[in-house]
């Protein structure tokens, strides 16, 4: 099943008001609790994605820009940025909305063939639009998941599996691997089957989207997932499989 830029950039949109419905509903408790996300608060977590889309706007601003500093391990680099500009909740929250919504405008207006640097590697704004929904679903799972928040899949996660499909290539190769093709046929929430590589591939992955999602994430792990691995690649998929790229 296809999908175009707008289709991401709609879903992205709409993932963005459910995650500011959810935080707006916290109270100042909940907001300085801990999230899963280890050494952050609540607030910290929802920093840390206003940082980041702020990110996205300069970059787009400017493809040859670095959004982050790459000569310490991006980690250490993204948790030095979140404990120097900690804020009360409602700084952080009234930054995030106002740099969610500049990196929506910003998205929307850019060249869709220009690649612009990132993380790790040039990305067009349809796969870095991608990435958002893939970081944002993901800290908001580390956000929801301690304060027992409803916080439900949706078949937007299907943009996050193509992602965690499309960067297989990339996550063998750190691992020292060397690219397979694999075919991953996962079941939405809604029942549809999205089917992600060829069909002939000599690997596969078949589960539910959401917890091949989750093991791309690093929220879950392949053997908690229910997720069924076979041929030559695929239990190195399911080790390898990220959402991201670092």
């Amino acid at each position: 099943m296809a999908t175009t830029a707008s289709d991401v950039l709609h879903d992205l949109e709409v993932e963005y008001d459910r995650i500011e419905a959810i935080l707006d509903s916290l109270t100042e408790m909940q907001w300085i609790s801990p999230s899963s996300a280890p050494g952050w608060t609540v607030a910290d977590t929802v920093l840390h994605l206003a940082l980041t889309e702020e990110g996205v706007v300069a970059t787009l601003a400017n493809p040859q820009a670095v959004w982050a500093d790459r000569s310490a391990p991006l980690d250490d680099v993204i948790d030095d940025q979140v404990r120097s500009e900690v804020a009360p909740p409602a700084v952080v929250f009234e930054r995030w909305r106002t740099a969610r919504r500049a990196a929506i405008a910003a998205l929307a207006a850019a060249d869709p063939d220009t690649a612009v640097r990132w993380a790790a590697a040039p990305l067009r704004p349809r796969t870095l639009a991608t990435t958002r929904l893939a970081e944002h679903w993901a800290h908001t799972l580390d956000i929801t998941e301690p304060l027992e928040l409803r916080y439900p899949d949706t078949d937007r996660l299907r943009h996050i599996a193509w992602l965690g499909h499309a960067t297989l290539p990339y996550a063998m190769r750190l691992a020292g691997l060397d690219p397979a093709s694999v075919c991953c046929t996962l079941t939405a929430p809604s029942g549809s089957v999205y089917r992600y590589g060829p069909t002939d591939a000599d690997s596969t992955v078949t589960g539910e989207m959401g917890a091949f999602c989750r093991v791309g994430a690093r929220r879950l792990t392949a053997g908690d997932s229910g997720l069924t691995a076979t041929g030559p690649a695929g239990d190195d998929t399911l080790r390898v499989l990220r959402n991201y790229a670092a």
